[in-house]
């Protein structure tokens, strides 16, 4: 059955008449997450789970048609039954399910399948076909345990007081921010960015408990924040406002930091391997566990990840998307110009 087709606006459900995080404007769009690369403006009217609709505004505009629901809530459009169910990705992150007439197609979006300590854990979807992202497809990946990286950070920041430094940590405004907050909390006062304030509030906004952290102005004092802790987006690194804080010994966190050469190439102080995505062996569990006859890879090592598939017997093509994340590249909430 041809449920969903792949086209120049993104992926369109036949029956049900509306696309999946769209790349350009249409008119009715159902949405993974809140990133910048599956949320895009324009669209006349959203979908979206609970906890992504404040985000989504956030970012989109007060003021843009939006619904949402809840997790497994079904939604009928069109006669396509449609379900959102939790990607571990990031904060109201979501696989979006579609059945038509007995037929089943999930949507991955961006997902995680180990769990962290802030987002709702992933769970496996049973389908006949499978869109499955693969930022990290390649057998090299392979994350630590969040308890691993709970206290590899922790231990870092109480290293650098004891040489009298200030903890920055470098990371997406939404996601990873919100995941280094969770890790390092209770070590001490945590500062962060205003993009990652705003967020922090609109998520709040949505009955989600956060750490407490205070904000960052542009003219904080030297004193206040020595030897405390700091998250800001990747685009502040070499920023003025960087350079003005104490002592600071930075870090980027991001799934790229597991190949070491990246942390020499950004000249940080250190890197943490902490990705929002799935690591291989996260891939393969998920498409294994959604007993898809029909696996469709996007975004990442694609060609490497769908050959394997194929390999162990599991049907599986390439899709290129114009999804994709770069964990340097400039957060869109940033003003670097007031850097």
């Amino acid at each position: 059955m041809k449920l969903v087709k792949f086209t120049k606006k993104g992926i369109y459900c036949i029956p049900g008449k509306f696309y999946l995080d769209p790349w350009f404007p249409v008119e009715y769009a159902i949405i993974s997450h809140g990133h910048a690369d599956h949320s895009r403006s324009g669209n006349k009217h959203y979908l979206c789970q609970n906890d992504s609709k404040a985000i989504i505004k956030h970012r989109l505009g007060q003021d843009i048609s939006i619904e949402s629901l809840g997790y497994n809530e079904p939604k009928n459009i069109n006669g396509v039954q449609v379900s959102f169910f939790p990607a571990g990705h990031v904060i109201g992150s979501a696989q979006i399910r579609l059945e038509y007439k007995g037929y089943v197609v999930v949507f991955s979006g961006d997902y995680k399948t180990q769990p962290d300590f802030i987002s709702t854990p992933y769970e496996p979807v049973k389908c006949h076909e499978f869109i499955t992202e693969s930022t990290f497809g390649l057998p090299i990946y392979k994350w630590k345990k969040e308890e691993e990286l709970q206290a590899e950070l922790q231990n870092w920041v109480l290293q650098n007081q004891q040489n009298n430094r200030t903890s920055v940590f470098l990371g997406y405004s939404l996601g990873k921010a919100q995941r280094i907050m969770k890790l390092i909390e209770g070590v001490d006062d945590i500062y962060v960015h205003t993009a990652i304030n705003n967020l922090n509030n609109a998520i709040s906004g949505s009955g989600i408990e956060l750490p407490k952290t205070t904000l960052l102005n542009y003219d904080f004092k030297k004193a206040d924040i020595q030897n405390k802790i700091v998250i800001l987006p990747p685009a502040l690194l070499g920023s003025r406002m960087i350079k003005k804080i104490p002592n600071a010994a930075t870090a980027i966190c991001s799934g790229w930091m597991h190949i070491r050469g990246n942390r020499r190439w950004k000249g940080v102080d250190a890197g943490f391997s902490i990705s929002d995505h799935a690591d291989w062996d996260g891939l393969l569990e998920a498409v294994k566990a959604t007993g898809a006859e029909k696996v469709h890879v996007t975004h990442g090592s694609q060609a490497v990840f769908s050959k394997y598939l194929n390999e162990i017997g599991i049907e599986a093509y390439e899709l290129k998307t114009e999804f994709g994340e770069d964990e340097f590249a400039k957060d869109e909430e940033t003003k670097t110009e007031n850097a």
